[in-house]
């Protein structure tokens, strides 16, 4: 997930648009593959126990349910990093930070225990937010 949706996607349409991959385009593709990579992390946490019974062995059921809440919280915060990173540079980019409307009912959800169905909005606010956060990013760095 990390790779390809991030990495290869941001800086593969970097690099046929500009010609050159550049310092921000790669945080951008960290922030982007990092987000997407939670994604994937909400699902498996979701699955953990149906998985674990299957004894499919996913990232989620080797690290088991706190420590995957931990990685997921770790992964939804690298754009909001990648953000101040941005703005150091241009105060425009405090823009990604309107992903946090989506970031943070999520990360309630996650680290308040939500388990099964209950995760299913996780899902959806997670994919949500690295899309606001790309629109918003891009945007003010656009211009």
């Amino acid at each position: 997930m990390f790779v390809f949706f991030g990495l290869v996607a941001v800086l593969g349409t970097q690099y046929v648009i500009s010609g050159r991959i550049s310092l921000t385009g790669s945080l951008a593709a960290v922030a982007v593959g990092a987000t997407s990579s939670a994604v994937l992390v909400a699902n498996n946490l979701r699955d953990i126990p149906t998985d674990a019974l299957a004894a499919k062995r996913t990232l989620a059921v080797r690290l088991g349910d706190q420590r995957t809440r931990a990685l997921y919280t770790v992964l939804v915060a690298v754009p909001f990093a990648v953000t101040l990173v941005l703005a150091a540079g241009r105060w425009a980019a405090l823009a990604g930070l309107l992903a946090l409307i989506f970031v943070v009912p999520a990360l309630r959800r996650v680290r308040g225990g939500a388990t099964g169905m209950d995760l299913i909005p996780v899902l959806r606010d997670t994919g949500l937010a690295m899309l606001v956060w790309a629109m918003a990013t891009g945007a003010a760095l656009a211009f």
